[in-house]
């Protein structure tokens, strides 16, 4: 039965009219597998007023799009789009189908899961695929972070993961590029859902935005104390850069979750990024491995952090902070203040 299963497919999350990144960096991994196993990548997309984002899609990579279009879709709820996705899984039966790891599309993929009887790999950092027998293979860390587990769906299709944000790499968009749109329709009507939207709330509360910021220096237990962390807050403020965060610092109290980087934080993709007294365990490394400049300070010199670094700074933290701290609050204050450090 599961060789009738071709096709990878990646379910596009829209809001607004606006789709979601890790929608796009999954178009870019799908790519890969789908090249792989010599099938088409199809995007899945359901929504109220959603076909013009058909050729987006496209020109992001897919070779088809599958769309349902329709006013019951206006606004996510697990119901309708559980619905309309498992209709087109029964129909055209894909092999392997990746969600972001976003609060809908989690919600989206297990209730899927569930439904459609097979497996889910959550959370996923790496994907890869065993071309001869035609299995997805979904990493991510285990065990608290300590080792990186590849976990297989052999006997159910489709073989479906949710993907963090910023892990992986959109394609670059390709204007014009051509593809096959399928429409479809979906049968639930809206006095048959049993949930209805009442209100959307927007919270536009001054946040930390780690995804988004350009320079980010994070610090770990190497820094002994809360009044060590201090340097941290000190060195980002004179870069104009963002404070991140190890688990084990957020879990000593030094500072709140919002500000943690890793598997159980948020992923980030910095210019610039400072692992400053960070060991460098598998838990922290899979939310900051992509940044495009990577600099560690620690005093061990075999700490694993050094695997990813661009540049490494063996020795005391508190000792060489404040150094660094003086002369890049010295070089700003000699250009009067207009410094960019990326």
């Amino acid at each position: 039965m599961n060789e009738e299963y071709r096709g990878v497919w990646v379910f596009i999350e829209e809001t607004d009219g606006e789709i979601a990144g890790v929608s796009l960096e999954l178009l870019g991994a799908g790519r890969n597998l789908a090249n792989k196993l010599e099938v088409p990548l199809a995007g899945v997309l359901l929504g109220d007023g959603v076909k013009s984002l058909c050729s987006i899609v496209i020109e992001y990579g897919a070779d088809e799009v599958y769309v349902i279009d329709d006013p019951v879709l206006k606004h996510y709820r697990t119901e309708p789009f559980m619905t309309g996705v498992n209709m087109l899984c029964q129909k055209y039966k894909p092999e392997i189908f990746l969600y972001g790891a976003t609060p809908n599309g989690k919600d989206l993929a297990s209730a899927v899961a569930t439904d459609l009887s097979t497996g889910l790999t959550a959370d996923t950092t790496m994907l890869d695929v065993d071309v001869e027998k035609r299995l997805l293979e979904a990493s991510r860390p285990a065990f608290g972070g300590n080792i990186m587990a590849t976990i297989l769906c052999k006997k159910h299709k489709p073989q479906m993961a949710t993907v963090r944000p910023k892990v992986m790499k959109a394609l670059t968009r390709e204007k014009g590029r051509t593809g096959k749109i399928i429409e479809e329709s979906i049968s639930l009507k809206e006095e048959e859902v049993r949930t209805k939207v009442l209100k959307i709330v927007r919270d536009v509360g001054k946040k930390v935005n780690l995804a988004e910021a350009h320079i980010i220096v994070a610090g770990g237990k190497g820094l002994g104390d809360e009044k060590g962390f201090q340097l941290i807050h000190e060195l980002a403020n004179v870069l104009g850069g963002t404070v991140g965060a190890s688990r084990d610092v957020v879990e000593a109290g030094w500072i709140s979750h919002d500000y943690q980087v890793g598997q159980t934080g948020e992923t980030v993709t910095p210019k610039l990024y400072f692992a400053i007294g960070i060991s460098g365990a598998i838990q922290h490394v899979v939310g900051m491995k992509n940044s495009e400049m990577i600099i560690a300070i620690n005093k061990d010199p075999n700490a694993p952090i050094f695997d990813v670094a661009t540049y490494g700074i063996v020795g005391d933290a508190l000792e060489i902070l404040p150094k660094l701290i003086e002369l890049f609050r010295n070089t700003r204050n000699q250009k009067g203040g207009e410094v960019s450090y990326v």
